[in-house]
């Protein structure tokens, strides 16, 4: 992932897009604190491929919050230009699942975690991040898990 994003990096300069490069720009700086913070709790390597995926996808829920606050806001342009970050984050997140995949991970991860209500919706959020990393909005999710659990 790491030369994944240096290369989209070095690209973006090659190509003069702005949006681009300082938006992966964003995304180093971020993982560049992120392995500081690693290194200082005694780990070397920095994060792993998984923590980057949880990174993104962090990212991207924050720009979604501010393009939302934009809108209500009448600040088009500046929703907009969230927007265009969110679509260059996504491109170094894997594909993500379609709807029927989803539902189809919630079941087993309620079959796998033994789950019988709403109060194991804890344990069913931890499968599926450490399952299905960065192939989700996880923060979209929730609402689906929630009622399967409820049909249980």
């Amino acid at each position: 992932m790491r030369d994944e994003i240096s290369s989209s990096m070095k690209e973006a300069l090659k190509a003069g897009d702005k949006v681009a490069l300082s938006t992966i720009r964003l995304i180093a700086a971020a993982l560049k604190d992120r392995d500081i913070t690693a290194r200082g709790n005694g780990i070397s390597e920095g994060i792993s491929d998984d923590e980057i995926l949880g990174m993104l996808q962090t990212m991207i829920k924050q720009r979604r919050e501010s393009s939302a606050m934009y809108r209500e806001a009448g600040r088009s342009e500046l929703a907009e230009k969230e927007e265009q970050e969110i679509k260059i984050i996504e491109r170094f997140l894997p594909e993500q699942l379609q709807e029927d995949e989803i539902l189809a991970a919630i079941a087993t991860a309620i079959v796998q975690t033994n789950a019988v209500s709403v109060k194991d919706m804890g344990k069913i959020m931890g499968y599926l991040k450490q399952e299905y990393a960065g192939k989700m909005d996880f923060s979209k999710i929730s609402a689906h898990v929630k009622s399967a659990l409820m049909e249980l």
